[in-house]
């Protein structure tokens, strides 16, 4: 390993680091722009010029790779000068909009003016003004305030995949734009906003609604998909006023997707804020005690086989132990967390998790997907499997529909049959996946809600095994969920009991009569019509389809709204923190659930949260690990059966409409109408 001396400091680095990299190792702040340690080198600010002994000019930092024997001098009175005259030309044609700029109080160009740059400037030349550019509704353009430093462009060509922001022109003419004025059609742009040193590119649903020093700040859990980002909660007062990104490199790095962020003004509509009755067919407002009251009175003399429950994809793992309880007490075996169907087997834990981990993707040598379109259904895991690729060495192929992933692929087909033909070795593509050194398996809910689901499943499992997927140190058979609750059910058991019905039997049996009373909690994506004339109880925090059908609706708590844990779709257990409080007489989700178990009768045995967690660890140890995802022991799993030759279809046909608080959201609303014919064309449909 190389050694440099800086600031008279000797210091061993790897080779291949820059000398930016090495200065920060040792606690030496460089100030810098355009470079970030997760894109390519550009070295085009020069912000983070630095003095190397024996070297005829000044170097960029960031694109000067170590070397034995370097002297590097960051702090002296040439350096100092050398970055006030970068800055000063960095502000020749910068606005001074700083009063009403929303990147304001935590702006890159800011603290490094101050830290860095001259106290005047000796311009006095016209600045010069730039058109702003269209990038569709979710991104602010101010591009007077370009620095030019491209950060968004290498993203989204790096890390999106969506070639579609590029420079145009030189010097004092160039401009950072689309080259045909569009809406940018990636999942990821938000991300941009982030990576913007200047106010460049701002927010557009934020813009000019708070000041960062206003908002109360919360590390939280998303739970829009299945992957668990880690995110800031920014609130004033009772609103959510923005998320943004937090860090954790084993599960989305420093990225989140445009639904996790954007999608949060649909928290405050069509907010469920109270009790309601439905009375002469009419929802009418209630108190508590009269909605349990009613409640009561319809279970009561109710045979227990006639009652049955679904959890919804938002659902926490706190209210699915609590109402799995309950329904325990009342003696009904009917219950369900797979709204959507899905073929999951419960008698291996490792049949329903992503096993190698989000962040094994990164050791992966090769990769077939199965009946998913990852850029719709997690769109942070999909700029992972990208990375990957474009590391080199990590051939992908896809049984499934024809779609833009961000990075080429081997499409092998549309349906099972090719699974088949896998697992009995007739296919080219079974050679790559024996010959891979790590190889994965990533299955979709597109092949596990099917009829065929088991079947499906067993062929999975059988083509993880014949290649090699399973081994000492590496399990690279993978199931990626779209909700965030999916997981934590299938942990809690929130599956049938002894001789009950999963969701399509409760439909079944409801349409037919046979059910009385179905509780709903926050399950919306199920077919309301064939709930017939059960009586419906719904437990949720928006008045979407489930509360439009209910007899009786209990508000409950959005994510942001309780402390409340989660799993995500690796088995990685993550608690949500409470940002602001619910609307109204909304209240937690277990907390109703307990409160409705006394008036019926059947008192649960928990009274605090702390019991309740303690309770969900002696259901499932996996609930007590807080550094990760416990691995999975393997065995087996799914069922022979017939399978169908119908293509594999991807659960998601709208990224921006997949649960009840984006589809209240009116930034998802727009995203939907002017992104429509893209999401056709990432899903391989026609439009």
């Amino acid at each position: 390993m190389p050694k440099l001396t800086i600031d008279g400091m000797e210091v061993e680095v790897e080779k291949g680091m820059s000398v930016l990299q090495a200065c920060e190792k040792m606690g030496i702040e460089i100030p810098r722009f355009c470079y970030h340690e997760r894109l390519s080198i550009a070295g085009n600010c020069r912000m983070c010029l630095v003095e190397m002994e024996r070297a005829p000019k000044p170097i960029a930092s960031c694109a000067m790779p170590v070397a034995d024997g370097m002297v590097i001098h960051t702090n002296t009175p040439k350096v100092q000068k050398m970055r006030r005259g970068v800055m000063e030309f960095l502000l020749i044609n910068h606005p001074l909009d700083c009063p009403i700029c929303d990147q304001g109080g935590e702006c890159d160009l800011q603290d490094q003016a101050m830290g860095y740059g001259m106290v005047r400037s000796r311009y006095r030349e016209g600045k010069r003004a730039v058109k702003e550019k269209y990038l569709g509704p979710l991104i602010k353009t101010i591009m007077t305030r370009c620095i030019h430093c491209t950060r968004c462009i290498r993203f989204a060509t790096e890390v999106a995949g969506v070639p579609e922001l590029g420079a145009t022109g030189r010097g004092e003419t160039m401009e950072v734009g689309t080259y045909v004025e569009k809406a940018l059609t990636s999942e990821l742009s938000g991300n941009m906003i982030d990576l913007c040193p200047v106010g460049a590119l701002t927010s557009g649903p934020y813009a000019y609604s708070a000041r960062s020093w206003e908002l109360r700040k919360t590390e939280t859990i998303d739970v829009l998909d299945a992957v668990g980002c880690n995110i800031r909660v920014d609130a004033r007062g009772p609103q959510v006023m923005r998320v943004l990104p937090r860090l954790n490199e084993d599960v989305n790095e420093e990225w989140i997707s445009d639904k996790t962020r954007f999608a949060c003004d649909g928290l405050l509509r069509q907010r469920l804020d109270r009790p309601y009755v439905r009375t002469n067919g009419k929802l009418e407002p209630a108190t508590w005690a009269e909605a349990f009251s009613r409640i009561a009175a319809k279970l009561k003399g109710v045979d227990a086989m006639r009652v049955a429950a679904l959890a919804g994809d938002l659902a926490d793992c706190e209210s699915m132990m609590a109402l799995k309880d309950l329904m325990g007490e009342l003696g009904s075996p009917n219950m369900d967390c797979r709204q959507d169907g899905a073929k999951l087997d419960p008698s291996s834990r490792a049949a329903y998790l992503f096993n190698s981990t989000i962040a094994g993707i990164d050791e992966a040598g090769a990769c077939l997907l199965v009946g998913t379109n990852p850029r719709l259904e997690a769109p942070v895991l999909n700029a992972r499997l990208r990375k990957r690729y474009v590391e080199g060495g990590f051939p992908i192929g896809v049984i499934g529909p024809e779609a833009d992933l961000t990075y080429p692929y081997d499409h092998l087909g549309g349906g099972p049959d090719i699974l088949d033909l896998l697992v009995s070795g007739g296919h080219r593509f079974a050679k790559v996946l024996e010959s891979a050194a790590r190889p994965m398996l990533i299955l979709g809910q597109g092949a596990l809600t099917r009829d065929d689901g088991l079947a499906v499943l067993d062929l999975a499992r059988n083509l993880a095994e014949k290649t090699g997927m399973v081994g000492d140190g590496w399990n690279g058979f993978n199931v990626l969920h779209t909700a965030a609750a999916r997981v934590g059910g299938m942990d809690l058991r929130f599956l049938p009991g002894k001789g009950g019905a999963d969701t399509a039997g409760i439909l079944d049996a409801a349409e037919g009569g046979r059910m009385d009373v179905v509780y709903l909690l926050g399950a919306d994506e199920i077919d309301m019509d064939r709930l017939g004339s059960a009586f419906v109880v719904y437990q949720g925090h928006h008045g979407d389809a489930g509360a439009n059908r209910a007899d009786v609706i209990l508000p409950g708590a959005a994510y942001t709204e309780k402390s409340a844990p989660y799993v995500n779709t690796e088995g990685r257990v993550q608690v949500g923190r409470q940002a602001v409080h619910p609307p109204g007489e909304a209240r937690e989700d277990w907390r109703i659930i307990r409160a409705l178990s006394e008036v019926l009768g059947k008192t649960l045995p928990f009274d605090t949260v702390d019991q309740v967690r303690s309770r969900m660890k002696d259901t499932n140890p996996c609930f007590a690990a807080a550094d990760g995802p416990e691995p999975a022991n393997w065995g087996a799993f799914g069922a022979k059966g017939r399978i169908s030759s119908d293509p594999f279809r991807s659960p998601v046909s709208n990224f921006y409409m997949t649960d009840p608080i984006s589809r209240a959201s009116v930034t998802m609303a727009e995203c939907s109408h002017v992104l429509a014919g893209a999401d056709d064309r990432k899903t391989g449909t026609d439009g």
